[in-house]
């Protein structure tokens, strides 16, 4: 781990300024960068992925404390400086790669399994990406996250409060939310102009789900809850039966809440979980996804 002055010189001598299109703020506190390794729960027999590796403030304590560290990077003035420098421990692979394109089956199979996740995201993609975990669901083990706090909060938001909307509901049909760790602006550099939080993201096994909630269809899913909160003041019938990806009729949808027992006036923040998956059920009779 490199002491907090030798980062901002190693940027100045390698022309590495953090970079705004790839919302870069780097962690400088090496106390809490052995905090949220320490936190995560790894076991020595790990291979770990590192989405973000910047410059390393994360890697080395994760390269002691598991088998291996699978290290995805975009910048590649980054990837430059660790190649030259031989910064990284022996037990490192470093690929530079777009987080969002990365293949999470082919990183699965090169994990030899479900795959575990550390990363000090960039801010500006954290949404993007926690859809796509979601996606990649049966492949996710679990997930420690460096999130800004409003968007960790939405993740572990309640019904019916401001937060709680599309990121809530597809997350908790897949996992559970735990915070680790919160943390300001100084702890970064340079420093982001909101406070962050560290939370680890547990994804449950298929079987698990099976029991825990009925079978559904997961794009069908994906569809309705997007529909009811991307026109969050309109009623969950209005906001669905105008959805052109829906294709279901008012008079249909109007049944469905009628079969659940749900005011037609409801709007989608008055749903949880299992009620989204109990409609999805309901209305996959009238789709044609």
């Amino acid at each position: 781990m490199l002491p907090n002055k030798r980062i901002k010189d190693i940027l100045k001598q390698q022309k590495l300024a953090p970079k705004k299109r790839f919302g870069q703020n780097f962690l400088v506190n090496k106390n809490i960068s052995e905090k949220i390794v320490r936190l995560a729960g790894i076991n020595p027999d790990d291979t770990i992925i590192e989405l973000g590796v910047g410059l390393g403030a994360l890697t080395g304590y994760l390269a002691k404390s598991c088998k291996k560290v699978i290290g995805l990077e975009i910048d590649s003035g980054i990837i430059r400086y660790h190649e030259e420098e031989g910064s990284l421990p022996d037990n490192v692979t470093l690929l530079h790669q777009d987080i969002l394109q990365a293949d999470f089956s082919k990183l699965a199979n090169e994990a030899g399994g479900r795959i575990k996740i550390i990363a000090n995201l960039p801010y500006s993609i954290s949404n993007p990406l926690l859809f796509k975990l979601t996606l990649h669901r049966d492949e996710m083990d679990w997930a420690v996250l460096m999130l800004q706090k409003e968007v960790a909060q939405r993740l572990a938001a309640n019904m019916g409060t401001k937060d709680y909307g599309i990121l809530t509901v597809r997350m908790a049909a897949s996992a559970s939310t735990q915070k680790l760790l919160d943390l300001g602006p100084q702890h970064f550099h340079p420093r982001p102009k909101v406070d962050s939080q560290v939370v680890r993201i547990t994804f449950h096994p298929k079987p698990e789900r099976a029991a825990a909630l009925p079978e559904y269809d997961y794009p069908l899913f994906k569809i309705v809850v997007d529909a009811a909160f991307q026109q969050r003041r309109k009623t969950l019938v209005n906001a669905l039966s105008s959805s052109s990806l829906l294709g279901i009729d008012k008079k249909n949808i109007e049944n469905a809440l009628a079969q659940m027992n749900l005011d037609s006036r409801i709007r989608g923040e008055k749903l949880q979980v299992e009620d989204f998956i109990a409609l999805t059920n309901i209305l996959q009779q009238y789709s044609n996804i």
